[in-house]
């Protein structure tokens, strides 16, 4: 088995593979020169890749700073001991035998992630569906798309991403909503840049709370009410039918439910001027935004987590679809919905059935018939008849005991769901956890009772699909580390011991894969195609092909054997009828209402130059300084009234939990608004979980949860003391109300501060960071100010840095990039250790400032001296004079407000 996983992969001579990216659903090529030996990679786009052209962001373009084996589960540990794999695998099938035998099926759960290969996903899903009898298997991927699943199924009877990347180089306006694009869908972002571009009558709409990067390239922002999207879309739909821009024919021939959705419409919405009063905007930009959706044949709307992520976004999906079915504005170039996928492979997980609600290849429990199609096609012996608990629900089971045993595969719930406390407590107290990861360190991990070493991206190989439907093979570039394996292999393994061999003995992904080509295409009518998910045309895929596999999208069958872009151009869908269900709405308020106790609406989301919980971004040194910390952008007005200050730190609770944040003052945020991004865990942030925050209340159809809208409440922290720590040797828990790690180059950071008096806190850091009294020690204290500032040096290099302030001002903690900059030198000239004493860099030392570009690790001040001596006057000048934005352009809005600057100071 191990030689047909790393067959291609040639250990002794410098190669170039292609493969794809780890991150988000866009689903980037990559083509990487890889040393086996060395285990060094390094990575640019793949300009063959039809997702992205040759481009990257800056998270893939640094993929090759994350395969080092520092952080890496390598060997199977059980109960905190190192253990053989047969040992590991025998107790984890003998407790999930025990605990099947005396409670049921329905006691034990997997937990999946979009990290996940398609190959890993569908034997997991096959285990749990069909032999061990439960449907108690969901996925992170539920946090992220279930409710465009819902929404999908309910207007087409089928998962069916109807639209393509290619809709987006073709339409005349594009509406983005809920989604900042720039951040977190990059490559697409600069697709839709080098369209505008293209083309200067393509209009772009950003319907989002806040004014995000996103809004760079925005003909008109749309900053609604938190979950008003329902009433906007209703509006929407009532405007077209009152001005007859419905498409009549396409109506009457293809769709259900047209009456019923128009008459809630009209109801829902009323007038214009009460929907925009209703959404908190000028009627004249609602009424713009209608005309040009009216007056604009070929229209996309592009629509992520804000949507999604909604205790009412199944129907914030439909009022979406909905406007598209009515106007035929489906099925074409340049028209249509496009959900944008969180994950490299959730839409893997979706076809396979990695949902609890699914069942497999896009079959459901509700129809009458897939369930006994599957199993009889798997000759599955306990087949699961009924959905399982979603991910919400299955961790409030294993919080009440109901659910005695979890498998958790390649995710980080402690921090990424909701209640995020009430999670932590429930696996503390859970009966058994087993964790299968390729990091040795996690907030979940810290959990298990089985740790079991996973293949991580560069080894793994199988495929993975990308929002558009495009599958692309995921290729290993390295040998295994350790003792690690894939995750098929170990699920598999598990699979044998509890009785069930013969339906799990792969000896290689490829048999897998063609199985789950296969299932798709069983039964599936190929004169009437009764299901949209089909690549039977790869049932029978060769090794040989199956290793030179070309991206392509699905359906793969006889009518399309090289994959077909669009869905819906003849007018048929896959419900029974085969017409589309328009689905009558009626706007509702989110899940929880701000009240006197908790008067502020907390939005979460992504960064740009992170991923998820960063076990495998962090690693990356120059990810981590564009925001190094996890923070709270507040507007302006609520700053003063919550007497918060810019730089300063929040202390942030809900009824759930709590956490503390940077404190970042900016008009971007609505007023009575907060966002936090999701990040941080306590690996990096002890108290900076925003997890712990977040509303448990979710969509009743989806199952997802409303992560976009939790009530809070907001505090400075009355701090005795700010600090930061720059050390070569990571520190021990300081026991501090604030503290974060960074990793930098070379060095790691800790941005510090705390409740208690200053006294005593410097000669805590002398002891910590020089036990033996081994390196030099110099030292800074101004006792009337309360500043200190020491340096410690091992045989001339710089050790370690210390510097307390009764403040978080620059005036008293200097700036840290420069001062980072003394850890790359073997020995350090008299006038820089002076330097670093008195705060301020040396002549000749330049200070560059906070990273604006992470893929050239170009800060603000040098992009500012670029623009004044060279008089810079856009973007694309910065970016010849020093790079910055040249490579996935997602700095390009940061770029052009330091334009801006510069002109008024100018000025």
């Amino acid at each position: 088995m191990q030689d047909l996983i790393s067959s291609d992969i040639n250990n002794d001579s410098l190669q170039t593979i292609k493969t794809t990216c780890a991150y988000c659903g866009v689903g980037c090529g990559i083509e990487a020169q890889v040393n086996p030996h060395t285990r060094e990679v390094s990575v640019q786009g793949d300009f063959s890749h039809p997702a992205n052209q040759g481009r990257l962001c800056s998270k893939g373009s640094s993929l090759g700073e994350t395969v080092g084996l520092e952080s890496r589960l390598l060997q199977p540990v059980v109960g905190g001991k190192t253990v053989s794999w047969d040992s590991a695998l025998d107790t984890v099938s003998d407790k999930f035998k025990r605990i099947i035998d005396e409670h049921g099926p329905d006691a034990v759960a997997f937990y999946g992630s979009g990290q996940l290969l398609t190959e890993d996903y569908y034997v997991a899903n096959k285990l749990m569906k069909g032999f061990i009898g439960s449907a108690n298997i969901d996925t992170n991927s539920r946090l992220c798309m279930s409710s465009a699943v819902t929404g999908h199924k309910r207007a087409f009877g089928t998962d069916t991403v109807a639209t393509c990347y290619d809709d987006l180089d073709h339409a005349q306006l594009i509406v983005l909503v809920g989604s900042n694009t720039a951040w977190c869908h990059p490559i697409v972002f600069q697709r839709i840049r080098s369209a505008k571009e293209r083309n200067p009558d393509l209009k772009v709409v950003v319907i989002d709370p806040r004014r995000t990067a996103t809004c760079d390239i925005a003909d008109l922002h749309l900053p609604l009410a938190s979950g008003s999207d329902v009433k906007l879309f209703n509006g929407l739909l009532h405007f077209l039918n009152q001005n007859d821009v419905l498409d009549h024919p396409f109506i009457e021939q293809s769709c259900d439910g047209s009456v019923a959705a128009l008459e809630a419409a009209a109801e829902d919405a009323g007038n214009l001027d009460s929907v925009a009063r209703y959404c908190n905007l000028p009627s004249a930009d609602v009424e713009r935004f209608y005309r040009w959706f009216a007056d604009t044949d070929k229209a996309v709307s592009v629509y992520s987590q804000g949507v999604k992520q909604s205790s009412s976004g199944a129907d914030k999906v439909n009022a979406i679809v909905n406007c598209h079915l009515l106007t035929g504005r489906i099925g074409k170039s340049g028209s249509g919905p496009l959900s944008l996928t969180g994950q490299p492979n959730a839409m893997g997980g979706r076809e396979v059935g990695g949902l609890a609600n699914q069942v497999a290849a896009h079959m459901e429990f509700h129809i009458e018939g897939d369930v006994d199609r599957v199993a009889r096609f798997w000759q599955a012996p306990n087949m699961a008849r009924e959905p399982g608990k979603p991910a919400v629900d299955l961790f409030d089971a294993i919080a009440d005991g109901s659910i005695k045993a979890v498998w958790i595969m390649a995710t980080n719930p402690v921090v990424s769901l909701p209640n995020a406390d009430k999670v932590k407590a429930a696996l503390e107290n859970c009966e058994f956890v087993v964790v299968s990861d390729c990091v040795a360190e996690s907030d979940t991990l810290a959990l298990a009772h089985v740790k079991l070493p996973a293949l991580g991206w560069s080894e793994k190989d199988g495929m993975v699909t990308n929002s558009e439907r495009r599958i692309t093979h995921q290729r290993a570039l390295l040998p295994p580390a350790g003792e690690a394996k894939p995750d098929w292999w170990i699920i598999s393994e598990v699979a044998k011991r509890l009785g069930f061999g013969e339906a799990f003995n792969y000896q290689h992904q490829i048999e897998i894969f063609r199985e789950h080509a296969a299932l798709s295409g069983f039964e599936n009518n190929p004169f009437q195609r009764l299901r949209d998910f089909d690549i039977s045309g790869l049932a029978d895929i060769s090794l040989e092909e199956y290793q030179s596999f070309t991206p392509k999208q699905w359906p793969i069958n006889t009518d399309y054997p090289q994959g077909k872009a669009r869905f819906f151009a003849n007018g048929k869908f896959f419900t029974p009828n085969q017409r589309a269900q328009l689905v009558a709405l009626t706007s509702r308020a989110p899940g929880n209402a701000v009240s006197q106790r908790y008067p502020l609406v907390l939005n979460t989301g992504r960064l740009r130059d992170q991923w998820h919980t960063m076990t495998r971004s962090a690693l990356a040194p120059r990810l981590n300084q564009h925001r190094p910390e996890p923070f709270v952008e507040v507007h302006p007005d609520d700053a003063e009234r919550y007497q918060l200050q810019h730089g300063g730190i929040a202390h942030l609770l809900s009824q759930w939990g709590q956490m503390y944040a940077r404190v970042m003052v900016t008009d971007t945020q609505q007023q009575g608004n907060v966002f936090v991004p999701m990040h941080w865990s306590e690996q990096y942030a002890k108290k900076g979980r925003m997890g712990a925050l977040v509303n448990p209340v979710v969509d009743p159809l989806s199952g997802q949860p409303e992560s976009k809208h939790t009530p809070v409440s907001i505090r400075p922290l009355s701090a005795g003391w700010y600090g930061f720590v720059l050390s070569r040797e990571p520190l021990a828990d300081q026991n501090v109300e604030y503290q974060v790690k960074v990793n930098a180059e070379g060095y790691y950071r800790y941005e510090l501060a705390a409740i208690k008096s200053i006294e005593g806190v410097a000669e805590h850091f002398q002891t910590l960071l020089n036990p033996e009294a081994q390196f030099e020690w110099q030292e800074f204290d101004d006792a009337s100010a309360g500043v200190y500032r020491a340096a410690c040096y091992n045989k001339q290099a710089l050790q370690a840095v210390v510097c307390l302030a009764p403040s978080f001002a620059e005036v008293q903690l200097p700036a840290r990039g420069w001062l980072g900059s003394m850890f790359v030198k073997s020995s350090l000239e008299p006038q820089e250790r002076m330097a670093l004493l008195a705060g301020i860099p040396t002549v000749g030392t330049e200070d560059v400032g906070a990273t604006v570009c992470a893929c050239f690790n170009v800060g603000e001040k040098t992009i500012l001296k670029a623009i004044n001596e060279n008089k810079l006057t856009t973007y694309q000048e910065v970016g010849v004079c020093c790079k910055a934005g040249t490579n996935c352009g997602s700095c390009v809005p940061e770029i052009k407000t330091l334009l801006a600057q510069a002109v008024e100071v100018s000025s």
